[in-house]
Parts: C-alpha cells; sequence; structure tokens
C-alpha cells in the first residue's frame, strides 16, 4: 500500500495514547493512532471499570502538579464528550474521597502527609479507632494510622479512554484498530512506521503502548519489566461499601502486602486488588488470564482481616500489567537519538490518573516544542534509571 503521510502518529492507543491523540487533534494536526486491538479493549492496562485519582500523592510530590492539572483536563474532557452525539453516559469521574491506613511510617502515609504539607491540600488524619467509627465496614490494627482525602475518588477507565479517542476523532483524527506495529525508524526528520497492514510516514512519532513498550522503544538503554496483575470482585454482604451510602475508595499498607479498592458502584460487589506483587509476563500477547488460588488468596486474607462485610471468595476477575521503570517512575521523554520520536512508558501501575495530562505534554511537545507542564522528572536522564 502507498505511504500516508501525517503530522504525528501515536503508536499505542490506551491510555496514555488515546489522550496524546486527542490533544494532538485540538492543536489541529493530522494525526493517525494505531493501536493492535480496538477502543478502551482488555488486553493492556487501561480497563477493569475504575482507577483511583488523588491529589496528595505519597509515590512523591513532585508528580503533584501534574495532578492539579489533570483534575482540570478531565473536568474539560468530561465537558466535551458530553456534546458528542453518540454519548451516553458522560461522567468520567466521580469524587468520593479515598482512606490510606498502614502505619505511620509507612511510605503511604508519610508520603501524602509530605505531598499535603508541600502543595497545601486538605488531608485528615485520624486515629485507628476515629477511623473505624467514620469508615464503617473496615477494621483497622490499633497501631496503624489513617488519613482522608475528600479531594480524591475514582475514574471511569473504558469511558475515559473512549472519550479521549471519540472526541479525537470528532477533531479530525484517524484511528486505526486491530493493526500491529511491526517497526518504526527515524532519519531525525521524518519516521516511517510499519504495520502488518501498509507503511505510514510522519513527522513526528508518540510511543505509547504500555506493556509492549520494551518491543517498540528502539535503541533506548530502559529497563522495563512487565508484571501480571489481578483484580477481584466481591460479593457485598453488609450495607456499609455503597457509593451511594458515602463508601470511599481505600488503600491499605499491610504486613502481607499492599491492597487496594473502591466503594460498590452496584450496590452488590466491590472491586480490590493486591497492588504488590505480581508474576513477571515474558509475553503481553499470552497474558495468564486464569485466576489460580495463589492470586485469590492473599486479597481474601486481607479482606478476613479488614473488610469482614465481603465474601472472601471472588465473583469475578480481570487480568491487566503494570509496565514498571526500575525506579516505579514514569518515563515521558523525547528520544536521545531521534528528536521527533517521543516515549511514554514504564507506568508502574499508578499512571493512568496522569492520563489527561500526560497526553497534552506530550502533544505540547509535538505542536509547540515546549510543554508548561513540569515533566523533566520523569526523563530518560535521572540516574534511578541506570
Amino acid at each position: 500500500m502507498m505511504n500516508q503521510t501525517y503530522d504525528c502518529i501515536v503508536v499505542g492507543v490506551g491510555g496514555f495514547g488515546s489522550s496524546a491523540l486527542y490533544h494532538l487533534a485540538r492543536h489541529g494536526l493530522r494525526v493517525l493512532g494505531i493501536d493492535r486491538f480496538g477502543i478502551a479493549h482488555d488486553h493492556g492496562s487501561s480497563h477493569g471499570e475504575t482507577r483511583i485519582i488523588r491529589k496528595a500523592y505519597f509515590e512523591h510530590p513532585d508528580y503533584v502538579p501534574l495532578l492539579l492539572s489533570a483534575y482540570d483536563l478531565w473536568d474539560d474532557l468530561e465537558s466535551e464528550f458530553r456534546t458528542l452525539p453518540t454519548t451516553t453516559e458522560s461522567s468520567l469521574c466521580r469524587l468520593c474521597g479515598l482512606m490510606l491506613a498502614g502505619r505511620a511510617d509507612g511510605e503511604a502515609i508519610t508520603g501524602a502527609l509530605l505531598s499535603a504539607k508541600l502543595h497545601g491540600l486538605r488531608i485528615d488524619r485520624l486515629a485507628s479507632g476515629e477511623a473505624g467509627s467514620r469508615f464503617q465496614g473496615f477494621k483497622f490494627p490499633d497501631d496503624y494510622s489513617v488519613v482522608f482525602e475528600a479531594d480524591a475518588g475514582y475514574l471511569h477507565v473504558e469511558r475515559c479512554v473512549r472519550a479521549h479517542i471519540e472526541c479525537a476523532l470528532a477533531r479530525g483524527a484517524t484511528l486505526n484498530t486491530d493493526e500491529s506495529v511491526i517497526d518504526w525508524s527515524s532519519d531525525g526528520n521524518t519516521v516511517r512506521v510499519t504495520t502488518d497492514r501498509a507503511s505510514y510516514e510522519a513527522a513526528q512519532l508518540i510511543i505509547t503502548p504500555g506493556a509492549w513498550a520494551g518491543q517498540l522503544v528502539n535503541g533506548l538503554p530502559l529497563s522495563l519489566r512487565v508484571l501480571r496483575k489481578l483484580v477481584f470482585w466481591h460479593e457485598v454482604r453488609a450495607e456499609h461499601y455503597d457509593v451511594e451510602s458515602g463508601a470511599v475508595a481505600f488503600y491499605f499498607e499491610m504486613p502481607s502486602g499492599i491492597f487496594y479498592g473502591f466503594p460498590s458502584l452496584d450496590a452488590r460487589t466491590v472491586k480490590l486488588a493486591e497492588h504488590s506483587g505480581g508474576k513477571d509476563v515474558d509475553d503481553p500477547l499470552t497474558l495468564d488470564r486464569e485466576a489460580h488460588d495463589d492470586d485469590i488468596r492473599p486479597v481474601s486474607d486481607f479482606i478476613e482481616a479488614a473488610m469482614p462485610g465481603l465474601n472472601p471468595r471472588p465473583l469475578r476477575h480481570s487480568a491487566c500489567m503494570y509496565t514498571f521503570t526500575k525506579d516505579s517512575h514514569f518515563v515521558v521523554d523525547r528520544h536521545p537519538e531521534f528528536p521527533n520520536v517521543f516515549v511514554g512508558a514504564g507506568f508502574s501501575g499508578h499512571g493512568f490518573k496522569f492520563t489527561g495530562v500526560i497526553g497534552k505534554a506530550l502533544a505540547d511537545l509535538i505542536a509547540e516544542g515546549q510543554t508548561s507542564h513540569e515533566i523533566k522528572f520523569l526523563g530518560l536522564d535521572r540516574e534511578s534509571l541506570q
């Protein structure tokens, strides 16, 4: 097939790529998105109904300015999504609040309090006894501290991806799904992307393929580790977990691992998972999607210890992947060998809430050569990646 030419091509249009495609289209560029699967598919890392969004970021306070912009961008996207004639369910985000529980000297509590202090964020600190009264349906060890962030909640993950895609298409973007990228090359001025269907050329390229990043970030000295993760839905046996009754999202640092979850959205089940642990994935295409006893047991044990109003045996599950960098922080940067190629990778299991702002930052770099969003700390040249 004859080469097709664009201003920019986005390889991988899941969470981050769909956002980049949208923001490139907002800049008025002729853009193409390519994905080996469909829109908002369940083969990667951006599915499973919900993702937590929060501002008091315990992983590092440098993320907070990005999050403040992300909140505004999610609101803007929702407003635009509502105007599309095909939109039926337009709400993207719900701020139901987030409860963090763990030892006072643990990463979550100390990090959240630090980010809140440095950036002037509202966060409430509670003793375990007070937390037990406030958050019914949970049990807290006596030596645990609990913090609560009211301005936190969850994103409807597949709906967010569809919103970025549909708004991008409405602004003139082109999307090719069920098409696999075989290779890409750049001479510094033009990129060529070869797929199993055709070849395409563009002035610039964004690579955001999730768990496939290690196969597509040609020439980068970047070590990426892909882990298999399962999330579960457990039957509710008490009324304390319903979002319509004021239930919140939660994150527990337990001696056995780290666990997180959401209020019940259907009054029947609660979604939760272990954030720690995971099994290495050699090939994302052959991901083991079955739930085995050693997958189920840690979550069931957590439920018995901390959430007695849930059935410890899951009703259903879903499999996804985390793609980790060495330091568990993102990579968002220009390719050091090819100035017209940009990479977004290694979002390490805590990235989805940033998809709107990271996609915009990448699009700004393509369209304007710079971005007002502070992403330097996510660069490829940081020592912790070496």
